[in-house]
């Protein structure tokens, strides 16, 4: 569904379109316009049952990343639009709404740093008990994928509900990434949508990231 109105979008008027379970995209990096898009299926994955490999976890032990959070979120979306990619949903239209939705405290962004470079890194954006995360880039291997293991152990100890990643694929299957239908998704958000979550009142100390990490995996290894 094309949104023909979308140049008089606002932060408030995005807010209210995921609120009821839609998205934007565009066809381009270099169109303009936005689509609102109501898929069928929505992938979600799993908070509490996270799947994380033993290779992975040994890696993560290692501590092969610094950790920021909210940083520097234009950075990571416009490296999220243009790193690797051939070509991008992500426009500038939707990024200079991202960067508005950031500033309110609404949009939010992990950031892994390597030899003072940023070099991996996700956004997505937080509202109630619910985070739609959008999309993430790396550099350098495993760098999204440390970015999101943060990202996931935030919202588990601050009792996030819902993590949406919009559509299915197989990078994200081996996380437990699963998908429900459209009415079963939007019931979901509804239920969860209006809780009273703070994403930034976890500490951001580096050292507070990595041990709530390591805190994480402990006990989804646990409960596993």
């Amino acid at each position: 569904m094309e949104n023909k109105f979308y140049k008089n979008l606002n932060s408030e008027s995005i807010l209210q379109i995921y609120k009821l379970g839609i998205f934007p995209m565009a066809k381009s990096r270099c169109d303009e316009k936005i689509f609102f898009i109501n898929p069928k299926k929505r992938a979600l994955l799993p908070i509490k049952d996270f799947h994380v490999s033993r290779s992975f976890s040994r890696f993560i032990k290692k501590k092969p990343f610094y950790i920021t959070v909210n940083t520097n979120f234009k950075k990571v979306i416009n490296r999220c639009a243009t790193e690797n990619r051939k070509d991008t949903w992500i426009n500038k239209t939707i990024e200079n709404h991202f960067n508005n939705l950031h500033e309110i405290g609404i949009a939010h962004s992990i950031e892994c740093w390597k030899n003072d470079k940023i070099v991996g890194g996700i956004y997505g954006i937080a509202i109630g008990g619910c985070f739609f995360a959008e999309s993430m880039f790396s550099s350098v291997t495993n760098a999204s994928k440390f970015a999101l293991i943060n990202l996931v152990a935030r919202l588990y100890f601050l009792k996030y509900s819902i993590l949406d990643i919009q559509f299915m694929n197989d990078h994200l299957k081996q996380f437990g990434a699963f998908e429900i239908n459209q009415d079963l998704f939007k019931k979901k958000i509804s239920k969860y949508i209006d809780q009273n979550i703070d994403f930034q009142s976890l500490s951001v100390e580096d050292e507070d990231l990595f041990d709530n990490v390591l805190s994480f995996l402990q006990e989804i290894k646990e409960t596993s």
